[in-house]
């Protein structure tokens, strides 16, 4: 038996790079097409920078900061990698460590799945430290180019600048089309990693609390033939509100979950797609239950009619999970017993009834 949340949610890249024009010039217009795959390094687009004016000190004082900038935010992503990394062996190790102790049935499956869960997010968690690093690298090389051009004499020739992708992925977006006039820092065009995808979800803040880093969840009706496996990432500490579909307030928390089924087997599902996914918040084996639309309200409890020699007996029951559907029995019913289901109110303790057949 199974307890689960059920909401819809859209896919999304985990890491993407909007590359913007390093200095202000004449872009040539762009070759690429969304899409289209591309290489680190692969050439993206094409600036003729303008003619430097006279330029003052403060223009040039501004290019150095912004260099300055760029070093150090590229030194920071290269610490936060080896903090990365350092994570990533551990949880790599511990995960190990897990299986074999799940093997000799020293830990429970529920623990190895959260060590499972902890290496993936690591994995995940190395694969966005790399991606942060060749993006800083980027920056850096942008703001150095601007630099260059800020500092060069009015009469020296310009020479056209290759933007060149600090990543390997697919263009997603091409934001200026046409070729024109372009400033310092506006968009061109936007790429990522296509085989990176998590999916978010947003839950009503009552369900959101009770799921947690490494909940089992499954994605369906995204497509395939069957549901995806997946795993909770991050639960998002702060929450918002959102106006429901009939126009009701209700608060909100995105969950962010990461998809562990073989990438061959959702190869085609892409940024923003809508899935619907289905968080299990409890689940347990060899569980006594019974449909819920057998039991009704009795006193301050639940009770069922339960059937001996033909006639209905009302019977006092005590409940644990439920799930819309069935309704686990802590007390009162015992396996085999036949119930009355969708009794009326012609149906009362010591009624004869008779089994329906089809």
């Amino acid at each position: 038996m199974q307890v689960t949340v059920e909401e819809d949610g859209k896919t999304r890249v985990v890491d993407r790079y909007v590359v913007a024009a390093p200095v202000s010039g004449f872009l040539r217009r762009i070759q690429l097409d969304e899409g289209d795959p591309v290489s680190d390094g692969t050439t993206l687009a094409v600036l003729e920078p303008l003619r430097p004016e006279n330029l003052d000190p403060r223009a040039r004082a501004r290019a150095q900061a912004d260099v300055k900038t760029a070093e150090a935010a590229l030194q920071k992503a290269g610490k936060d990698m080896e903090a990365v990394s350092a994570d990533h062996a551990y949880a790599q190790a511990e995960y190990r460590r897990m299986q074999q102790l799940s093997e000799e049935g020293i830990i429970s499956r529920g623990e190895l799945d959260r060590a499972e869960a902890e290496a993936q997010r690591a994995e995940a968690a190395l694969k966005s430290g790399k991606f942060a690093i060749e993006v800083a690298r980027h920056q850096l090389e942008a703001a150095r180019t601007a630099l260059t051009y800020t500092s060069e004499a009015q009469a020296a020739p310009s020479q056209a600048i290759e933007i060149d992708s600090p990543v390997e992925g697919r263009v997603f977006r091409v934001i200026r089309e046409n070729e024109g006039v372009v400033g310092a820092g506006e968009f061109i065009i936007e790429i990522g990693d296509p085989s990176a995808i998590e999916v978010e979800v947003d839950l009503l803040s009552a369900d959101a609390v009770k799921v947690g880093p490494g909940t089992a969840v499954l994605f369906e009706r995204w497509g395939g033939g069957h549901p995806l496996e997946g795993r909770v990432r991050v639960v998002e500490p702060s929450g918002f509100m959102k106006i429901s579909a009939l126009g009701v307030e209700e608060q909100r928390v995105f969950v962010i979950s990461d998809i562990t089924s073989p990438p061959g087997e959702w190869r085609n599902l892409g940024d923003g797609y809508r899935v619907d996914a289905s968080f299990i918040v409890w689940e347990g084996e060899n569980v006594l239950q019974m449909p819920e639309s057998a039991l009704f309200r009795h006193g301050d409890g639940w009770a069922v009619f339960v059937v001996e020699d033909e006639r209905a007996v009302l019977r006092p029951v005590k409940l644990g999970h439920r799930n819309g559907i069935s309704a686990e029995i802590v007390s009162g019913l015992s396996e085999g017993q036949k119930v009355v289901i969708h009794p009326g109110r012609t149906v009362e303790d010591g009624a004869r009834v008779t089994p329906w057949q089809e």
